[in-house]
């Protein structure tokens, strides 16, 4: 055997002895489990302190004001009303928005019994007079006494005339001047209650601003006090409170009832604040509603920051300064509060920032 031939037979065998080797690790390695592969977790941001928002310390007019809904009204107006109970309306005379003249009939009952019974007492009292006559020509051969009282009698009995006429003239409603029919109630044939408003008669040349107040509203204003109106459609306008109203048991309420619960109290000029009003319009309505600004107290150039700025604990008063240095606490005094803005009296200066919550 030679040399050549073993060493070639050598070589080969070498080879499969290594591919089989190679063959048992490979099948080996899939016999074993497969490796979990690993987890990757999410990156976690550290966790971001949000900014308190920052005001400057700045300079602004501050207005109180009582904010009141009102409408147009006459100074010169009255509710009428009959003071007869449980008659039906006869006759209406009168239209709404038609103008009346002083003494001009709006309405009238009916008291067609009424007049029938003063018809038959007049006839009676005829008698009464002819046998009046006939006692005064025998009075001095009457008692005193008895002649008093037959006097008396007929006295009374004159009366009652007098009163029977007195009543069915409230049969009748006038106008009490010269105006307008701004409001009308009723129409023929109602049945009448006493002192139930029947309409509403208005000079319109003598329109102003009005406006119904509470209690709590009354005590802040005072006449003279600057006031900004608005109409809508129609505009804006300034003035001044001209009259207050007079004071009354139910105006704790701001409204217009009074006595008898459920019962309607006729609305008077007297019930409102009057307001005067520069430039208002001569051409405006009755009744047309308005928004009133009454601005009970003004400061010019006030030190003023952000209701959110200011902090307080128990009775200290104070806010976060942010300088130079970072943040501090300063005490201030407060003035005059609005919805949006707090004035500053003592503490701090226009220009400087705070720190709001």
């Amino acid at each position: 055997m030679s040399m050549k031939w073993w060493t070639g037979n050598l070589f080969k065998r070498s080879m499969i002895v290594a591919m089989s080797v190679s063959l048992v690790f490979a099948s080996g390695c899939s016999l074993l489990p497969a490796e979990d592969e690993e987890e990757v977790l999410p990156e976690i941001a550290p966790p971001q302190i949000s900014k308190k928002p920052e005001y400057e310390v700045t300079t602004a007019t501050l207005e109180t004001k009582v904010q009141v809904i009102g409408k147009l009204i006459s100074l010169e107006e009255e509710t009428l009303f009959f003071t007869l109970d449980g008659k039906h309306l006869k006759e209406l005379y009168v239209k709404a928005g038609e103008t009346v003249e002083a003494g001009q009939a709006i309405g009238e009952l009916d008291v067609d019994d009424l007049v029938k019974t003063l018809r038959m007492e007049r006839l009676a009292f005829k008698k009464e007079e002819i046998a009046m006559k006939e006692t005064l020509r025998g009075r001095d051969e009457m008692d005193p006494i008895e002649f008093e009282e037959k006097s008396i009698a007929f006295e009374e009995r004159k009366q009652k005339l007098v009163d029977m006429e007195e009543e069915i003239a409230k049969a009748t409603l006038k106008a009490p001047f010269g105006g307008t029919i701004v409001t009308l109630n009723v129409q023929k044939g109602d049945l009448i209650k006493a002192y139930a408003p029947i309409a509403i008669v208005a000079d319109t040349s003598k329109i102003t601003a009005a406006a119904k107040l509470t209690k709590t509203e009354l005590e802040k204003v005072a006449v003279g006090l600057e006031v900004d109106a608005n109409i809508s459609n129609v505009g804006t306008f300034k003035g001044k409170v001209k009259l207050l109203p007079v004071k009354t048991e139910d105006q704790n309420t701001g409204g217009g009832t009074g006595g008898t619960p459920g019962e309607t109290k006729p609305e008077r000029p007297e019930d409102f604040l009057i307001v005067d009003l520069k430039g208002l319009p001569k051409n405006l309505n009755r009744g047309t509603p308005l928004s009133i600004n009454i601005i009970t107290k003004r400061t010019e150039n006030a030190i003023v920051i952000p209701p959110s700025t200011l902090r307080s604990i128990g009775s200290r008063t104070y806010v976060q300064v942010i300088d130079a240095d970072g943040k501090r606490e300063v005490d201030v005094e407060v003035g005059q509060q609005t919805s949006t803005q707090v004035e500053i009296l003592q503490g701090l200066k226009p220009g400087q920032k705070v720190v709001g919550r």
